[in-house]
């Protein structure tokens, strides 16, 4: 029985889930000696082995924290695939301060959330107004850039908000874009950085059935920041030198990065889109 409710939470059970199997302190005490449960927090356990997965984690941090609770701050940003895990301890916002030990508790009257992968999390937008007044310039507006390109977020209702760190969020958003890669956030980065003009970011092109990285119409120049896990088989890599093909018959001069270059070598990048931006048809 107990491993049935922990099958639909990853592995994790609390106090309420245990009462309301039936078992009394003294039977999770044994269960507890014999192996069979795994304390995590207090009154929260992992079932059968005390190796949780991410979302474990997670969730187990959220039932220690009491009723109204939900995953906030950055891991709501990494729940929601806005930003790469780092270790640290999760973040959890609830209505009242129940402090526990390897959790960062922040307390809150008002929390928009919802339920993502069976973990209760602020939404999207909460998640990065949380962020906005610790996290550097770049790693905000990766956060924003990715939310954009999976309609999590949208910019109106960022540029609306008052809160701490809303100044450094309307900065954000005056040069955010839709991205879908961490390699994408990266290069458009490094074309702010550089005062180039601003791209089209992951805009159909019309007439096409592609979707460029990058795009600047006027200069018919297109941009391609390749990763592995978009670009790194041998038929990807025909797929791209046929769209090379087809675009160069249309007249569109197309120019490629990778992460390697983006990030050991950025000057390269930046000066090689200038230059393309400087000589590619108008």
């Amino acid at each position: 029985m107990i491993a049935r409710v922990a099958v639909d939470q990853w592995g994790v059970v609390d106090m309420n889930d245990l009462r309301e199997i039936g078992l009394s302190r003294q039977a999770i005490s044994k269960r507890v000696a014999a192996g069979r449960l795994f304390p995590i927090y207090r009154g929260v356990w992992a079932v059968g082995h005390p190796r949780l997965s991410l979302e474990g984690r997670f969730l187990a941090a959220v039932k220690a924290c009491g009723a109204g609770a939900a995953l906030s701050h950055y891991c709501a940003a990494v729940l929601w695939g806005l930003r790469p895990w780092i270790h640290r301890f999760p973040d959890v916002t609830s209505p009242t301060l129940r402090r526990q030990k390897g959790i960062n508790h922040h307390r809150s009257d008002h929390i928009e959330a919802t339920v993502h992968r069976g973990i209760p999390v602020v939404t999207p937008a909460r998640a990065i107004f949380d962020i906005a007044p610790t996290v550097p310039f770049e790693s905000l507006r990766g956060a924003v850039n990715h939310g954009m390109g999976l309609g999590l977020i949208e910019g109106p209702e960022l540029v609306t908000y008052s809160g701490r760190g809303a100044k450094q969020l309307r900065e954000v958003v005056a040069t955010a874009a839709p991205t879908r890669s961490e390699n994408e956030n990266l290069v458009l980065h490094l074309i702010h950085e550089a005062q180039l003009p601003r791209p089209l970011v992951n805009s159909p092109l019309k007439g096409t059935r592609y979707i460029p990285d990058f795009l600047w119409p006027d200069q018919r120049l297109i941009l391609e920041a390749d990763s592995k896990r978009f670009h790194g088989n041998m038929i990807a890599r025909a797929d791209d030198a046929t769209r090379q093909l087809l675009l160069e018959e249309l007249r569109f001069t197309v120019i490629r990065t990778t992460w390697i270059e983006a990030t050991t070598n950025p000057g390269a990048v930046q000066k090689r889109v200038a230059q393309a931006l400087s000589t590619s048809r108008t």
